[in-house]
Order: structure tokens, then C-alpha cells, then sequence
């Protein structure tokens, strides 16, 4: 069941927006199309030597005296990026080992991610998944955006039910424009064999981008227990081990292969995946992908 109420904390989340926002911009987290074009544009990025083939009227004559060499000013046009987030709300999402559950976790970063996008001027676009795709809206630079998807993340009755990520993939490609973002948060609990193929067919279209959060005990069994009870969130099923090390190797072994093989499925895909664990902050391994990765061009 899941609780009347979840545990979102978005009163110290907005503490820690301003910070969030600042990196935002400064690491090019949203990762803003930057087109080359010569002599005009909206920010300016560096100095070239001026060739035979550039118009001469661009030539910035003070700064070529400085260096006895004609040189010309080059800009950069930024275009606002069309950002859609896909959010898990399966009923493997309602676990937790820890103070919060998968589902509030992700509540949060979602939050967090969604009002540092829209304050970077970015378009803003979400859905919710389970066995079904549902509460979809296109990418919009409205600002109450963010009040409306976090009035919905603290709702707990639209969480529970499958997993189909084949379906909410399909459904969602449809309705977003070629080039843009799609970010899935999901634990990635329950993929059918097909779902490669469908990854493989987004990513081709979109830039595509996978952040993983799981508990603690979706790795690893408690050592301080003999006799450990796992449960199939979508089903009845359950079953009753005995939590020696043999069985907690074999499990432990078993789920690493299980996420070895999605990163490896995101990384021939061309895609990003992000890997979050729930017993540990999000802010600074969030910060620290975007601006490792590569800017997003096409």
C-alpha cells in the first residue's frame, strides 16, 4: 500500500534550487543547441583569423591592430531545448530499505531537475508510466509547470500497477519533436526482452538519457537476517530465503549483471544512463554527469 502520504521534502529541495540552477548554467546541464554563425548571433564565444571566404564588414578592426592579423568576432545562437521527462511510477518504485522511498526520491530529484529546467529557459514536458502511459503534457515554458508536476509527484494514488517501458516509449516518441531530451527515472525493474530494440529506435531520434535509482536492497540482501522474504511488486508471488553468503553472492552477482547489461544496452544505444542509489544525496552525482557528458548536438 502506499502511504497517504508521501515523503517529499521540497522545503529543503528549494534551499537547494538556486545552487542547483547556478550549476545548471554554468556546466550547460540542460545541454542548450549551440550553432556557429558568423558575425551576428546572441553570445559571443571567441576570435579566428579572418579568411577569404568571411565578409570583410565583420571584421573587428581594434582588436586586429592588436595583434598586426585581421581577425572577426564568432557567436554562438542558442536554441531552447524541448525536455521530457518520463516518470516510473510502477509498483516497484513503492519500496524502501531506508528514509525514502524510490518513488520520493525520484519525486524530488524530478522536482528539483524540473525547476532548474524551465529556470534555464528550456521547454518542459512530463508523463507518468506503469503498465499504462497517462498525466502526459507536451514540452511548455510555463512557469507553474513546476507547481503542477509536484503537486502530482506528491499524490499518492497514481502510483502501483506493471511495467511496460516498451509501451510508454512507444507512446511518448510520438508526441515529441526530432532532437529532443527524453529523460526516463525509472529502477528499471521488470524489462521485457524487447525493450533494447525500442531504446535503440528512441535514441536514434531523440537524445535519450536514463537515471536509475534503486534501493539498497534491490542489490543486496541484509546480512543481519537469516531468513528474508522477497516479493514480486507485480504479482502475489513471494518468496522466503535463507540469507546465507552463498545466496546474498548469488543475488548480488545476479543484479550486477542485470544493470551491467542495461548500461551496456544504453551505451550501444548512444545513450546516457545515470545510476542513483536512494540511501545516498543526488545533487552533486546529478551535477557532476551533466557536465561530464558531451554537449548535445546533432
Amino acid at each position: 500500500m502506499v502511504e497517504t502520504k508521501l515523503k517529499i521534502d521540497l522545503s529543503q529541495g528549494v534551499k537547494k534550487l538556486e545552487i542547483f540552477t547556478k550549476r545548471l548554467v554554468t556546466t550547460r546541464l540542460t545541454g542548450r543547441y549551440k550553432t556557429k554563425i558568423r558575425g551576428h548571433g546572441l553570445e559571443f564565444e571567441s576570435y579566428r583569423l579572418y579568411t577569404q571566404e568571411d565578409d570583410s564588414s565583420q571584421i573587428d578592426w581594434k582588436a586586429s591592430v592588436r595583434i598586426n592579423k585581421p581577425i572577426i568576432k564568432e557567436f554562438v545562437e542558442e536554441r531552447n531545448l524541448d525536455i521530457f521527462i518520463l516518470i516510473d511510477v510502477s509498483s516497484s518504485m513503492i519500496f524502501g530499505s531506508v528514509n525514502k522511498l524510490k518513488n520520493e526520491y525520484a519525486a524530488e530529484l524530478v522536482s528539483l531537475l524540473s525547476y532548474a529546467i524551465l529556470n534555464a529557459g528550456d521547454s518542459l514536458g512530463y508523463g507518468f508510466f506503469s503498465d499504462n502511459v497517462f498525466d502526459i503534457n507536451k514540452p511548455s515554458r510555463k512557469t507553474n509547470l513546476f507547481y503542477i508536476l509536484s503537486r502530482s509527484l506528491v499524490n499518492p494514488y497514481i502510483y502501483g500497477g506493471g511495467f511496460d517501458f516498451v509501451n510508454a516509449i512507444e507512446k511518448i516518441t510520438g508526441l515529441l519533436k526530432k532532437n529532443s531530451i527524453l529523460i526516463i527515472v525509472s529502477d528499471f525493474i521488470g524489462l521485457k526482452d524487447d525493450w533494447i530494440n525500442q531504446l535503440k529506435k528512441t535514441s536514434y531520434k531523440f537524445d535519450t538519457i536514463g537515471i536509475m535509482v534503486r534501493d539498497p536492497r534491490d542489490r543486496e540482501l541484509p546480512t543481519d537476517s537469516y531468513m528474508v522474504r522477497v516479493s514480486d511488486p507485480f504479482s502475489d508471488k513471494e518468496l522466503l530465503l535463507d540469507s546465507n553468503p552463498e545466496v546474498r553472492f548469488r543475488y548480488k552477482e545476479y543484479v550486477r549483471k542485470q544493470e551491467e547489461q542495461i548500461e551496456n544496452a544504453f551505451k550501444q544505444s548512444r545513450a546516457s544512463l545515470l545510476k542513483l542509489p536512494t540511501d545516498k544525496p543526488f545533487i552533486i552525482p546529478l551535477v557532476k554527469f551533466f557536465k561530464t557528458r558531451k554537449k548535445w548536438q546533432r
